[in-house]
């Protein structure tokens, strides 16, 4: 048996990790601090001044020296983004040993290419700034990004940041597998884009790929291949803006003999309706 001092060295060695968090991703965060003892939340002050410029204090700055911190993220709209990036400037600054970045959703993720000359990839510009978050005394910055629009988009970051690339499909997988119906759902993916995306992690589900055609100023969804008649509907998308896909597909399921569920996988956010 081990003694108490080879149990105390073998926690020693386990990471402890300082997480600090935006205003939005509170109570995830908290959800996230509760899965393990080895989790310590940390706090800032969101303020402003009275012209709206962020004034922000980074609370127990001194006491996360040396130590491993992460920051997790939400860039929903650009009205956050400065006030986040600031933060997260500042705080492989504090002399930490490393810092991780915890990006759910990466908001330029559709706008990753030129199509024409004039067009801004903004996709690349949001990679030039992650890119420029300071080293820390353990080296780059590890950037964690949830289901990007496009695997490509790893080159758009430089050398100075580690961006690794995860997705909730597993925990998509493990939802489904849970409902008492399972054997029979069908993956709709709303177009070719989304099938590319997503297919080979679903590849044990049967699917049915969609396409967007536009009937005068109308845009419509469309059955391209195969049949959910009679199955539960899983539609799994690659991004949600709008939501306009999302509610065509409804549709288009309603009209059909199937019982529909519906979810949508967009950069970790989930939506579930039965």
């Amino acid at each position: 048996m081990e003694d108490k001092r080879e149990i105390k060295a073998k926690k020693s060695q386990k990471k402890q990790v300082h997480l600090f968090y935006c205003v939005e991703c509170e109570e995830l965060a908290r959800k996230v601090a509760a899965q393990s003892d080895l989790i310590t939340l940390q706090s800032i002050n969101w303020r402003n001044f009275a012209d709206g410029w962020p004034n922000l204090y980074i609370n127990s700055a001194h006491d996360i020296r040396g130590q491993h911190v992460a920051f997790l993220a939400s860039f929903s709209s650009p009205g956050v983004i400065f006030e986040q990036i600031s933060v997260i400037y500042a705080l492989p600054r504090l002399f930490v040993a490393s810092f991780t970045l915890v990006l759910p959703f990466f908001p330029t993720g559709s706008f990753e290419r030129m199509e024409e000359e004039g067009d801004v990839a903004t996709a690349f510009t949001m990679a030039r700034i992650l890119s420029n978050i300071p080293t820390s005394r353990g080296g780059p910055t590890s950037l964690v990004i949830y289901d990007i629009h496009a695997l490509q988009e790893r080159f758009y970051f430089s050398d100075h940041v580690l961006p690794l690339f995860e997705t909730g499909i597993p925990l998509l997988k493990q939802r489904l597998h849970q409902l008492p119906d399972a054997n029979n759902i069908v993956i709709a993916f709303p177009d070719d884009g989304a099938w590319k995306r997503f297919h080979k992690m679903l590849d044990h589900f049967p699917t049915v790929v969609c396409a967007k055609v536009r009937e005068g100023d109308k845009r419509i969804v469309r059955i391209k291949e195969g049949n959910p008649a009679g199955c539960h509907v899983v539609i799994v998308d690659d991004l949600v803006q709008s939501g306009g896909t999302l509610i065509e597909c409804q549709v288009l399921s309603y009209l059909l003999p199937a019982v529909l569920l519906k979810m949508c996988v967009s950069e970790f956010e989930w939506v579930l309706t039965f």
